[in-house]
């Protein structure tokens, strides 16, 4: 809090107050939720032109769907979730509108109604295709004049993101906002970003901690610097079953058991901020391998394990200490913990006594803090906002040693910070009127005797909570060229514009070819960009819900968290090669070659590779993997923690890497539950469920996919027969008797609805190789939905090919299919 002595405690409850009524204030003022564009916004048609078509719709369409197409899809006896009868002449609604779309072209083709039942007459069905492609061409054009993409606010992420580089702070608010609405697979999509008085209540508090956080009200903390040794911590010193090794100063630690893990008890800061370690550690006893081991930094040991306590994993050579150096964000009385990986548990070493034991083990020589890191001070928050305004005790708030900046010509300072705060919050040019109502803000606290500090405070919060902030900004049309920096910033760093992208704009250059296909390759070329990889590839894959699951630790004690890091490592580093090298998208589906560490080449039976560190493999030829099909993580994350199910996994794949997602199961079929106890195969049970003829027709391009993966378990091992909890055959893994049993045998065998057979995975990715222009469409459409944040729709298609066809002419590689989306027509425009 900035007001941290209980004799202000009054004076901060009404300064909460005053900006809590001021920031409502200007969001009234500017016209929240009133913004042009936002869904819903569309243009209604003109009630004469609506009520003809209602009439039109009523006196002919009607009648020929109760005719020819009401008996199959009506309320008695309805063939899966669709229903003529519910299907409103609704064109404004891309759903509604594919819909129709969709039944027409089965009608067209002679798919519907089926061969039994009496052909509808040419006559009718050219009046239903009149009516349909006058309406889609009436909507599109309806669609076209307030462009494609709704407005849309910055996702939980982005906001994050762009509060940091603002504000130039290191601050996690994603978890305290709502959770984002998803649509088409990813979180950016206008149509699903919706806002709420809650959602504004909880920026106004993120508002509130990032100035708390990025303005210095202290004098600057004092750094130190120190070198520690684990033998004077806790769990070393107190330690009764012998598991660690003094050597002087070096500790060597011999086990993996997680209540194990050494916790520098002797660092606990005081100040928040970035810790700079440099850890001397080397491998001991483990001839000429590495020892990998565990940074973790938290309150708690169960938090360290987790995504937000992992520092990271690091290599310790072989008997030649080595110092790893890293900066971490460590809160007030927190600190770091280390745990080696892959050693034996506590009761192993115990049993013989650390001075005894003859196997590997992590030697830890020294740990060295420096903290916290400010080169200036105040820090580059403050100085963001207030620049080189002076700090003193203001007469307001003048406890202990608080300072606040001050300013001889209040009203003039207000001024100039705003704008350039709002240029920067805005992310475009601002002019006078665009910061009045916020220097209005400002005034009235002035006015009130409130300090400069705090009267800022209220109006920098307005503009953080301004929708001109919280949305990006795009008019119908061809974006300009702020929309375009934007645009392109969002799209590969999930984050605002920098300066130059500014600057490019600010000067209309941006929206030049060749500025603009310079400005792609530096964001790519970036550190930032390491956000498109992970928050692009996390959604196109799901690899988001790598957590949704827990493999069940009777069927697959190997798994680990090692593991299950290193598996979204690979699959992140594997696009960033593609990407980097301009390789074939085509490696997405078949690849001579990954990116992997000794953990990861363990599972999957690739031998040499060893220690945490991720390389560039080139897979042997017997080697089922290469592409993100076989990958551990994906294969994980289509899968329960328990089970494998084809259908699961042939639905991920017609939506994810061919762009043809089957519609969802009807809802009075139940989903298939593989028999874990062996006793039915998982292909008998589907072979019952296919007999259900509204099941068929969906199964039949379904399966065929999910059976070519099921040669690869829960968590991505390879595997010739089913894992089981029932009877069968005993199983030996490294001379130890392993808790589930060999069940039937492995059948990835099928044949697609086209007539074209597989034996395994092998070939079923062959086949899927001969139609690469699709492999290209259905990418295309991804990156296409992820870059512009608007569903692809079919009015789209046209320019979809034009950009397959631009590809295809460069090989299909993923770097050239980035431009091509960046210079589409669908990115240029709203």
């Amino acid at each position: 809090m900035p007001f941290p002595d209980k004799s202000a405690a009054p004076t901060a409850r009404q300064g909460r107050r005053a900006v809590m009524l001021c920031v409502t204030a200007a969001i009234a003022f500017l016209g929240f939720g009133t913004v042009s564009g936002l869904p819903g916004n569309a243009e209604e048609p003109a009630p004469a032109a609506k009520s003809a078509n209602s009439k039109h719709f009523d006196e002919r369409i009607r009648p020929f769907l109760n005719r020819h197409c009401l008996e199959c899809h009506g309320a008695v006896k309805p063939k899966g979730k669709f229903r003529v009868d519910e299907l409103a002449a609704d064109f404004d609604k891309i759903s509604s509108r594919e819909r129709w779309q969709a039944v027409l072209k089965k009608i067209e083709a002679g798919e519907m109604p089926p061969k039994e039942n009496a052909r509808p007459a040419k006559q009718e069905v050219q009046i239903l295709a009149d009516w349909v492609n006058g309406n889609v061409k009436a909507a599109v054009a309806r669609s076209a004049a307030e462009g494609r993409v709704v407005m849309r606010r910055l996702n939980r992420l982005e906001y994050e993101n762009t509060i940091r580089d603002l504000l130039g702070i290191e601050i996690d608010l994603k978890e305290s906002l709502p959770q984002d609405g998803m649509a088409d697979g990813f979180d950016n999509v206008g149509a699903a970003l919706h806002i709420s008085s809650f959602l504004m209540e909880k920026y106004l508090e993120a508002a509130d901690k990032s100035l708390t956080l990025a303005i210095a009200n202290r004098p600057k903390p004092p750094s130190v610097k120190k070198r520690y040794s684990l033998k004077d911590q806790h769990q070393v010193k107190v330690t009764t079953e012998s598991v660690f090794r003094t050597i002087d100063d070096t500790v060597v630690m011999f086990c993996s058991s997680a209540w194990q893990e050494v916790r520098l008890y002797q660092f606990y800061p005081s100040n928040r901020g970035q810790y700079r370690f440099r850890i001397s550690v080397s491998g001991y006893q483990s001839a000429d391998k590495p020892i990998t081991f565990r940074v973790g930094a938290g309150a708690g040991l169960g938090r360290l394990a987790g995504k937000n306590g992992l520092v990271g994993y690091f290599d310790a050579p072989a008997n030649k200490p080595t110092v790893i150096e890293f900066v971490a964000t460590i809160e007030p009385q927190q600190t770091i913990a280390i745990l080696p990986y892959g050693l034996p548990g506590s009761n192993t070493v115990s049993k013989i006594g650390a001075d005894k034991y003859e196997g590997p083990g992590l030697a830890v020589q020294w740990i060295e803090v420096e903290g916290p890191l400010n080169d200036t001070w105040p820090p580059v928050g403050h100085r963001e906002i207030f620049g080189d305004l002076k700090q003193g005790l203001a007469p307001s708030y003048n406890f202990r040693d608080r300072v606040e900046v001050i300013s001889k010509n209040p009203e003039a300072d207000a001024e100039a910070i705003l704008h350039r705060f709002a240029r920067r919050a805005f992310r475009r040019a601002v002019t006078d009127d665009d910061i009045k109502p916020f220097l209005k803000l400002v005034n009235a606290r002035l006015a009130d005797k409130h300090s400069f500090e705090q009267s800022m405070r209220v109006g920098i919060m307005g503009v953080m909570l301004s929708p001109e902030f919280l949305f990006l900004q795009e008019k119908p049309g061809k974006l300009d060229d702020f929309a375009l920096a934007s645009r392109l910033s969002y799209f590969l760093w999930s984050t605002t514009p920098d300066d130059e992208l500014l600057t490019l704009a600010e000067q209309k250059k941006l929206s030049q070819p060749e500025i603009l296909r310079q400005q792609v390759e530096r964001l790519l070329k970036h550190p930032k960009a390491a956000t498109f990889t992970e928050n692009f590839v996390g959604q196109w894959l799901g690899l988001r819900d790598i957590d949704a699951t827990e493999p069940s630790h009777v069927l697959y004690p190997e798994f680990d968290h090692m593991l299950k890091v290193s598996m979204i490592r690979e699959t992140e580093l594997f696009f960033d090669e593609v990407l980097k090298n301009d390789l074939s998208l085509t490696n997405f589906v078949a690849s001579d070659f990954s990116m992997l560490n000794g953990r990861l080449a363990k599972h999957y039976g690739i031998p040499d590779v060893n220690g945490w560190e991720f390389r560039k493999v080139m897979l042997p030829k017997e080697s089922h993997r290469g592409g993100v099909l076989t990958m551990a993580a994906v294969l994980k994350v289509t899968a329960n923690g328990t089970y494998t199910s084809p259908v699961n996994r042939g639905v991920w794949i017609l939506d994810r890497i061919l762009g043809t997602p089957p519609p969802p199961p009807p809802e009075a079929v139940s989903a298939i539950v593989p028999d874990t106890r062996g006793a039915i195969t998982i292909r008998d049970q589907l072979a019952k469920h296919r007999q259900n003829a509204s099941c068929a027709s969906c199964h039949v391009k379904i399966d065929p996919p999910g059976f070519a993966l099921e040669s690869f378990d829960v968590i991505g091992g390879w595997r010739e027969n089913y894992r089981t909890t029932g009877n069968g055959g005993v199983v030996m893994v490294e001379g130890r008797r392993m808790p589930y049993h060999k069940g039937k045998p492995v059948d990835p065998a099928d044949v697609l609805p086209d007539g074209q057979k597989f034996q395994n995975i092998d070939e079923f990715k062959q086949l899927l190789l001969k139609d690469k222009d699709q492999l290209a469409r259905a990418l295309a459409e991804k990156i296409v939905v992820y870059a512009t944040g608007g569903a692809a729709s079919t009015v789209d298609k046209e320019e979809i090919e034009t950009i397959v066809k631009k590809v295809r002419e460069k090989n299909y590689g993923l770097r050239s299919l980035v431009h091509e989306v960046v210079e589409s027509k669908l990115f240029l425009n709203k």
